[in-house]
């Protein structure tokens, strides 16, 4: 064999990989591993009760970005809402205000989201969202503008009013309807059992939440 046919010979032949070289091969495919279920996690968290609340970060219309893990210590209540929508006008006409008066300065973060996208039906910017605690002399801690939809996905929110308690640990520990009375008639709340006042009331007692999931009602959210 002449030197060029044995270098031909050879070319196809790969060098043994060293032991420092199957090492480091191994631990980046490990890694990659790794982080592709680190995204796998992420896409597919969700809110559910007993289990840590995800975590999320969204403008506020007061300014800045509120994010979840910076309230740790302390419960949250999440609030959908949706101005034009008949279950909301239902509990605005005292009884979501009422709680937030009672619940907010008890070690409580009462935080409202509007989630309708720019385009459709109950959308606000800043200003809107203000207008809106004005108008209906609300109190909640923050007002939260989820114009893309993430945190009301991320939450599989659903509904106007959709509601969550998160306790001081992270944990969520109540979601669904603020009541059990699926109406948009405001003559309806006094007869029913409002979950997300017995959850908050349980908890702050050192009670476990005897209702911690019941089925949201109200409009869609316009995502």
């Amino acid at each position: 064999m002449n030197p060029m046919q044995k270098s031909s010979a050879t070319q196809g032949v790969r060098k043994p990989m060293s032991a420092a070289g199957l090492v480091g091969a191994a631990a980046r495919a490990g890694m990659a591993a790794v982080l592709a279920l680190v995204a796998v996690g992420a896409v597919h968290a969700k809110a559910e009760v007993g289990s840590a609340a995800p975590d999320f970060q969204v403008p506020g219309a007061a300014g800045g970005m509120v994010k979840l893990s910076d309230l740790k210590g302390r419960y949250v209540v999440l609030e959908w809402t949706n101005e034009g929508c008949p279950f909301v006008q239902k509990h605005y006409q005292g009884n979501m205000q009422g709680l937030q008066k009672q619940f907010v300065g008890k070690n409580v973060e009462w935080l409202t989201v509007f989630s309708s996208a720019p385009g459709k039906q109950g959308h606000v910017d800043a200003a809107g969202a203000k207008k809106f605690q004005t108008d209906y002399d609300a109190k909640p801690t923050q007002l939260l503008l989820d114009e893309s939809g993430e945190l009301g996905r991320l939450y599989q929110a659903k509904t106007t009013p959709h509601m969550y308690v998160i306790d001081p640990d992270g944990k969520l520990i109540y979601m669904g309807g603020i009541d059990d009375v699926p109406s948009a008639d405001a003559a309806d709340i006094p007869e029913a059992t409002n979950y997300v006042q017995l959850a908050l009331g349980e908890a702050l007692a050192g009670q476990p939440v005897s209702t911690p999931v019941s089925k949201p009602y109200g409009c869609s959210i316009k995502y």
